[in-house]
């Protein structure tokens, strides 16, 4: 997907083909990782160059724009980076670990459009693209269409309705393997697929869907925690993990700070020594939004405006144009410091603002448009985060404090009453 600047030849190399990339089966998986980083962004033009063109290429670079501020991707934040810091560590210290055992996992926790899946995917892949580095030069290279085809990542996600069956079928379809028909024989095809593909890595998203209260998502959650045992790191992502269910009955440990989460011991168990396992351990991180009651907060959130702005492909923008004046507060306020509300807003209004021939980003132009994400249909409903009201711009008006009565005298009225 490497671009070029649009020409008279017909030729649009800035538009991807076919659907996007499936990460949740083993070839999407692939071509996402090679291609993540291959778009090339329009190249800045000023007005006078713009309007020497001939009208197609007009259209195509007002295309080409378009493309760029649709794919402005997710800015590293400082909560990102404490998270992919400890995501990589963890992922090469449990791959270098050739003792049998148990491997310690991950929660990555918070709300909905934090970036949750798009941070644990950007870690896995940079750490994918390190491991198969080393493979290839340590290892021969495997045979294309065989079992023992190189797979060190794999990235699934949780059933709605989770039964350990169903578990088995998203893992087994992202390694394209056969379906068993019983459940032991898929637990087996599970092992195998993990062992035979060499899999260090495998990433679930959506964890929260499991509701506890039921057996099957009992028996379902036994079964990730037997994963644990096949050499490979667990990485569960979802929303507001501690109060899901899922770490109930767990406790921190106070030397290392991880979560043990013990098995579950109710309901009837695909596996009847599951009371009895090892206890697992998980490192709990959180992905929060943006701070805006302290001065570090305030700072990151105008980096991650600066960094935002010098992707915008608008004729008529000017250094600070999102981090000077009432801006920054007014996309505060709009969005609560969520990444994702973040840049849908910045996405609806730079289309605007070209639409619109303003070709500027503004607090009175974005107040007239609605930040709607009624059309994700491949979210679960906890992902989606309540929708700040659409405000007028303005400084936000100071909340009146009452007057201080510590020193009136109350006495003499209540002795008239």
């Amino acid at each position: 997907m490497a671009d070029r600047a649009p020409d008279d030849s017909g030729i649009v190399p800035f538009l991807r083909a076919g659907p996007p990339p499936d990460r949740t089966r083993r070839e999407g998986w692939r071509q996402w990782r090679e291609q993540r980083d291959l778009f090339t962004p329009a190249p800045k033009l000023s007005l006078e160059q713009y309007t020497a063109m001939s009208p197609r290429r007009r259209a195509l670079h007002d295309l080409h724009r378009t493309a760029t501020h649709m794919n402005i991707g997710l800015l590293e934040t400082p909560m990102s980076a404490r998270i992919t810091k400890l995501m990589r560590g963890r992922l090469r210290n449990n791959a270098l670990n050739f003792e049998p055992g148990t491997r310690d996992g991950l929660m990555i926790s918070g709300g909905g459009y934090l970036g949750k899946t798009e941070t644990a995917c950007a870690a896995a892949a940079a750490f994918e693209d390190v491991w198969r580095d080393l493979h290839r030069q340590l290892l021969p290279p495997p045979t294309e269409g065989t079992r023992d085809l190189f797979v060190p990542v794999a990235y699934c996600r949780t059933p709605v309705r989770a039964t350990p069956k169903g578990l088995c079928a998203v893992i087994l379809d992202f390694f394209g393997a056969p379906l068993p028909k019983t459940l032991n024989s898929m637990i087996r095809a599970v092992r195998d697929s993990l062992r035979d593909h060499r899999t260090t890595t495998l990433l679930l998203d959506d964890i929260t869907r499991l509701r506890l209260h039921r057996e099957d998502d009992q028996d379902t959650l036994d079964l990730i925690r037997e994963l644990m045992d096949l050499n490979v790191t667990l990485v569960l992502i979802g929303v507001d993990i501690p109060n899901s269910g899922l770490v109930r009955g767990g406790y921190p440990d106070p030397r290392t700070g991880q979560w043990i989460v013990p098995p579950v011991s109710t309901g009837k168990s695909f596996n009847p020594a599951a009371a009895t396992q090892t206890e697992r351990r998980f490192d709990l991180v959180d992905l929060d939004p943006f701070d805006y009651d302290t001065t570090d907060g305030i700072a990151a959130f105008l980096d991650h405006l600066a960094g935002i702005e010098d992707r915008l492909r608008l004729f008529h923008t000017w250094p600070g144009m999102l981090t000077e004046g009432e801006m920054p507060e007014y996309l505060y306020r709009r969005t609560h410091g969520i990444v994702g509300l973040l840049k849908r807003l910045i996405e609806d209004g730079s289309t605007d603002a070209i639409e619109s021939g303003t070709e500027k980003i503004t607090p009175e132009q974005l107040a007239a448009i609605p930040i709607r994400l009624g059309n994700i249909t491949d979210r679960d409903p906890s992902e989606i985060p309540p929708i700040p009201e659409t405000t007028e711009p303005g400084p936000r008006t100071p909340r009146r404090r009452g007057r201080n009565t510590v020193f009136d005298d109350t006495g003499r009225a209540a002795e008239a009453t």
